[in-house]
């Protein structure tokens, strides 16, 4: 009588990873969180299922997280606003800047505002580019 063995073959596809994954924020947002929620429910057995008291403690945490993240948006509009409504103020009056880099000042009326991906920037007599924190005196 002859015998025959399977043997499972393991694919690289289906093979225990030696590295370790990498987080290179350090961080994890929301998203990374739901996919780690969502990754335990779809592993969990469904004749022992998690305690639902901790199920609830893990939602309760995805929620304060998605909240906590839109409120730092919030606040950083905010600020960006408030940034750009002084800047505009600033518009029509004579200001002195310092230039941080070389020590030079800077006199003159303040023409138009740009915004740009740093915050607001001020055309001071034909200069363009004058950070309003450099600003020492407003007339």
């Amino acid at each position: 009588m002859t015998t025959t063995s399977a043997t499972a073959a393991i694919t690289p596809a289906s093979a225990p990873s030696s590295t370790p994954p990498t987080n290179p924020g350090g961080t994890l947002g929301k998203n990374d969180f739901l996919k780690l929620m969502v990754a335990q429910l779809q592993s969990q057995d469904p004749l022992q299922p998690t305690d639902s008291s901790a199920y609830l403690g893990q939602l309760a945490q995805f929620t304060e997280l998605e909240q906590v993240t839109n409120m730092a948006q919030t606040s950083a509009q905010s600020a960006t606003a408030q940034q750009v409504s002084q800047a505009v103020a600033l518009i029509g009056h004579t200001v002195t800047s310092l230039n941080p880099a070389n020590g030079e000042t800077h006199h003159g009326m303040v023409q138009s505002v740009q915004i740009t991906s740093s915050g607001a920037a001020l055309t001071v007599e034909g200069v363009a580019g004058i950070n309003p924190a450099t600003i020492t005196q407003v007339s």
